[in-house]
């Protein structure tokens, strides 16, 4: 590429995060990594009305729980700032001013009381109103009122709203790096308001306007802004930018599970599980779950993420944002929306867990060992770790895998107690109990020896002992290898939890 990659995240501080927003960051930075460029963190906050407290800071500790760290914005600074709209509001006037006197738009004068009038007039023939070439002539705007009248409105301090003035009939041509050509005519688009009286611009005025002066490069956002796109084009056109436009590319929804309808918070309500990277709570006290809170590592979310929407070319699922930023492209992006897929996730998650060493786990599970004042050598906790680890998704998970080799068992599964302890086991188990006494070396080896003479001699298969020595140790028909377990319990808490058995089930 021949000049700089500048590319931008801009979200709106009007509440959580959504994993959509991440992934569209995620690309960004993806982008500029893979060019050497720079990715942006810029705050839209030109919706006063929708700003909730809170959010801003959100969106900044969410990207960076996800590694997605901006070179240069909000939170972080820059040459080109500030990186807050709301900041910014001296740029915007200039260029609105400039529009108008140039003949690309204009002032307009309608009440909102009118404009309800005139929608509720087109649906009663079952007709849209739009704003544009076959109106603005007849309506209270200053393409059709004198330049006297308009001067003496703005000076009344009358509010006034600036519009983009469409071409009436002009082919637009716009190129898309996924969806390729894109054409829309002029006369389909209605002529949306650029700038408002009460100083502050809408969000088309003030991308374009950022975007050229912070040299964005490429614009990547989500489709919903495809429809946008004609006047952001001609925005360019219209403020002798076009040289300068970025290219632009618009990623894919993320779907649904069922693959009917864009991702919301109440699907994941509904089936549970997260839609926002780390928890919210909301001004009015809701709390909505997080990635973060639910266990997941941001690497996996993050890996997860890059793959909706976006096909590396191969087989390989598991990916580094650094082995991500090296063959990331946009050619590869796909223009159909993705299923998002909870139980894949969950897969991501427990891939993760599995790539990390022992010992990492071991500082991931302490935290939950101190809750629970569970006292045990890290060298028994390592090896406890390594069997089970491949059983878990989450670290909590490592808790259900793990918890009877610091408890004892106070109750048994009645189920398993019903299936597995027959009349003739007590019996059995004294005398296997013994022979485990006798061992010197308690290992999985001689308790293995052990256990294949005695069912020889008595003639019995292994499960009739195994399945009720494992409800002894463990409580329950659950957990790792059963030797692996006695071993590491030692032989007199092994055999002690036996005794306990034979007394209390027998009861």
């Amino acid at each position: 590429m021949n000049k700089e990659v500048r590319v931008r995240f801009a979200p709106s501080p009007t509440g959580p995060l959504h994993i959509g927003g991440v992934r569209t960051a995620l690309f960004n930075y993806l982008f500029a990594k893979k060019h050497g460029g720079k990715f942006l963190l810029r705050v839209e906050d030109t919706d006063q009305n929708r700003f909730v407290e809170g959010a801003e800071n959100y969106i900044v500790e969410s990207l960076k729980w996800c590694g997605i760290s901006p070179n240069e914005g909000q939170s972080v600074g820059g040459d080109y700032g500030p990186y807050k709209q709301s900041e910014r509001k001296k740029f915007y006037k200039k260029y609105a001013e400039q529009l108008i006197n140039n003949g690309w738009a204009y002032y307009a004068f309608d009440t909102p009381e009118e404009l309800g009038r005139l929608r509720a007039e087109a649906e009663a023939q079952k007709q849209n109103f739009i704003y544009n070439y076959s109106v603005r002539d007849e309506l209270n705007n200053s393409v059709r009122l004198s330049q006297e009248e308009v001067l003496a409105k703005l000076e009344n301090n009358e509010a006034y709203v600036i519009r983009f003035k469409f071409p009436k009939d002009e082919r637009i041509v716009m190129q898309d790096i996924v969806r390729g050509e894109v054409t829309v005519n002029s006369k389909e688009l209605d002529d949306k308001v650029l700038y408002k009286s009460d100083g502050l611009p809408t969000y088309h005025l003030a991308n374009i306007v950022d975007d050229y002066l912070m040299k964005i490069s490429h614009v990547i956002r989500g489709e919903e802004w495809l429809p946008s796109l004609p006047l952001h084009v001609m925005l360019y056109r219209a403020l002798g930018w076009a040289n300068e436009m970025p290219e632009f590319a618009h990623l894919p929804l993320i779907l649904k599970p069922t693959g009917n309808g864009k991702l919301s918070k109440r699907d994941g309500d509904k089936l549970g599980f997260p839609v926002f990277p780390l928890e919210w709570k909301a001004p009015n006290g809701d709390i909505s779950r997080g990635y973060k809170e639910d266990g997941y590592f941001p690497e996996a979310m993050v890996n997860m993420l890059a793959l909706l929407g976006w096909n590396p070319g191969t087989d390989q699922e598991i990916f580094t944002l650094d082995e991500l930023s090296e063959i990331f492209t946009l050619e590869r992006v796909g223009k159909s929306g993705s299923k998002f897929d909870p139980e894949k996730t969950k897969w991501f998650n427990q891939q993760y867990l599995r790539q990390k060493s022992n010992h990492e786990l071991l500082e991931l599970f302490r935290p939950i060992l101190v809750e629970k004042d569970i006292k045990v050598n890290d060298d028994s906790l390592v090896r406890i770790i390594d069997i089970v680890k491949e059983r878990a998704t989450f670290i909590s998970d490592l808790w259900q895998q793990t918890f009877f080799f610091f408890e004892a068992p106070t109750e048994y599964n009645a189920k398993v107690v019903k299936k597995r302890w027959k009349a003739d086991v007590p019996e059995l188990l004294v005398e296997l109990n013994a022979e485990f006494k006798q061992l010197e070396k308690f290992d999985t080896q001689n308790i293995h020896t052990v256990v294949e003479t005695f069912i020889n001699t008595k003639e019995i298969g292994m499960g009739k002992v195994m399945n009720a020595v494992r409800l002894a140790i463990t409580g329950d028909a659950i957990g790792p290898d059963l030797k692996m377990i006695m071993e590491i319990l030692g032989k007199e808490e092994s055999c002690e939890r036996i005794e306990k058995a034979i007394n209390n089930i027998s009861k």
